[in-house]
């Protein structure tokens, strides 16, 4: 199945206090651990969502500025939506290090060309590491436009109108969504990472 990719690399990092797309592990920084896992998925491709003011130049993808000022992800979403010339859009954010491109790759295997997948445990949606068909940019477009940047909602919407389903996680698929947002997120892994400047 075709599909192209958008990494969320947008977020203040406020509670990090550096930029968390920048942050290496293993020798490689989470932007570039996330584009290699897009790509080693299927994706053709790769756009990067991420603040005017970063330089993502040194990393090969064309960068994408949201369209939607305090959007948060979902104004990534939306430009990728815009953009992107496949029928599905991978959608990922940059802050997921142990996402796997086995998974990714499994998760598009169930993508119809015109219909979206979108992960959740339970009630919680995972909407950052999803599958959108490229005709939900009109929901999100509408939904930034009335002042509502949820992900979140907009993946409800998505299944409520009939662009994508549900796929409920398999036991163990959790780590998966391992999201890292502080310093004291990765207390055991902590010091293998480093901050990256180009």
């Amino acid at each position: 199945m075709k599909f192209d990719a958008v990494i969320l690399a947008g977020g203040k990092s406020t509670r990090m206090g550096r930029d968390k797309a920048r942050l290496e592990v293993g020798g490689q920084t989470l932007l570039a651990r996330q584009i290699e896992r897009a790509r080693e998925a299927g994706a053709g491709q790769v756009y990067i969502s991420g603040p005017a003011d970063r330089n993502y130049a040194d990393f090969g993808c064309t960068v994408l500025s949201d369209r939607f000022e305090g959007g948060g992800p979902l104004a990534g979403i939306e430009q990728a939506l815009a953009v992107g010339s496949s029928p599905v859009l991978l959608a990922l954010a940059v802050d997921l290090p142990d996402m796997s491109a086995e998974w990714l790759r499994r998760l598009a295997a169930e993508c119809p060309d015109d219909l979206g997948v979108i992960p959740k445990r339970n009630v919680f949606v995972e909407p950052l590491a999803a599958f959108y068909p490229t005709s939900a940019r009109q929901l999100a477009e509408a939904q930034l436009g009335a002042g509502n940047n949820s992900a979140a909602h907009f993946a409800r919407r998505c299944v409520a109108s009939g662009l994508a389903r549900f796929r409920e996680l398999a036991s163990g698929d959790e780590k998966y969504f391992a999201n890292w947002n502080a310093p004291a997120d990765w207390p055991v892994r902590g010091d293998c990472f480093s901050e990256h400047d180009p």
